[in-house]
């Protein structure tokens, strides 16, 4: 358990209160590498296969600024600290760690924030306000068909065919109604799909409209994992990087791509049975991703130092 406590206006700090000895921060970071090699698997055969790329797996690394060595690194989190004799620990000469006299390593909160406490001040602020709102369903995925609307062939984002064709594909648009609230979904929409859309999300805007329905919101906690670095347990980066790849994998299921060559089914959401089952997943991800949120927003915290204004006092982790 990593605790933070209160302190003075102004100034913050994490309470060292979790020492790992050097048996244990070995294996921790062991077993980190060995499942981070085993997610990345097969994005590194076929880096090394040179040319094949797949849409659904790739993508985590296409739009995410992490390679799999990035992955690969354990951090044990804010307010660890990596017990005497560990001056062996590569975390010694990495950024924003500090080693102490009695030999222990330990992350530099103070410096981290110096160079990084704006980001931490915006991802708690977008993740509280994301965390407070109901789960809005009823989108059906329909973004990914907004991205294709009207787009000839070979202008596509992925080298995969539309399972219902051009004509079809444009058709399921023009029948529903787009409700989509991201603005990393709305911002690839052809121009021709973003007036269907009944909401304009924007930059400025995004603090105000995401909610914990989105599965871009959700695959995004991945991405605000990265942004807080070193602060974040490994453990908990792979666990956004796990459901990010699950939710992208639902994702791409009810676009119009056909993944059938990925051995995949698709969640056919210009159907009735398709809808519910798009609904019944964006569920159970806006579930699973307000645990995630709430381990970020302490990890947030920890680093921050002082309790936040409203909530219910100091966090533990």
């Amino acid at each position: 358990m990593t605790a933070t406590v209160s302190v003075a206006p102004g100034t913050s700090r994490v309470a060292g209160s979790v020492v790992l000895g050097p048996a244990e921060w070995r294996a921790r970071a062991e077993a980190h590498a060995a499942r981070a090699d085993a997610l990345t698997a097969g994005h590194r055969a076929r880096r090394a296969r040179g040319g094949e790329r797949h849409a659904i797996e790739d993508f985590l690394f296409e739009y995410y600024p992490a390679k799999p060595a990035q992955l690969r690194r354990w951090h044990p989190g804010a307010g660890v600290r990596l017990a005497a004799g560990a001056a062996d620990a590569p975390h010694a000469g990495w950024r924003w760690y500090r080693a102490d006299a009695d030999g222990s390593v330990v992350l530099d909160v103070p410096g981290f924030l110096a160079d990084r406490g704006d980001t931490v001040r915006y991802v708690r602020a977008l993740l509280s306000a994301t965390a407070a709102r109901p789960a809005a369903t009823g989108c059906f995925g329909l973004h990914e068909w907004a991205m294709v609307y009207r787009e000839g062939d070979g202008e596509h984002r992925h080298p995969l065919p539309l399972r219902l064709g051009g004509p079809g594909t444009d058709a399921v648009v023009e029948r529903h109604r787009i409700r989509c609230t991201h603005i990393d979904a709305f911002r690839f929409f052809t121009p021709d799909a973003a007036p269907r859309n009944t909401l304009q999300p924007t930059r400025e805007t995004q603090v105000a409209m995401e909610q914990p329905g989105c599965l871009h919101a959700n695959m995004d906690l991945y991405k605000w994992a990265l942004k807080l670095g070193p602060a974040v347990p490994g453990d908990l980066l792979l666990d956004a990087f796990a459901l990010a790849r699950e939710i992208r994998t639902v994702d791409m299921q009810a676009s119009p791509y056909d993944v059938s060559s990925y051995g995949l089914d698709p969640i056919a959401i210009e159907t009735p049975d398709g809808k519910a089952e798009y609904v019944r997943r964006q569920r159970g991800f806006a579930a699973a991703s307000q645990g995630l949120r709430a381990r970020l927003l302490a990890v947030c915290d920890a680093v921050l130092g002082a309790a936040v204004p409203g909530d219910a006092g100091d966090r533990t982790t």
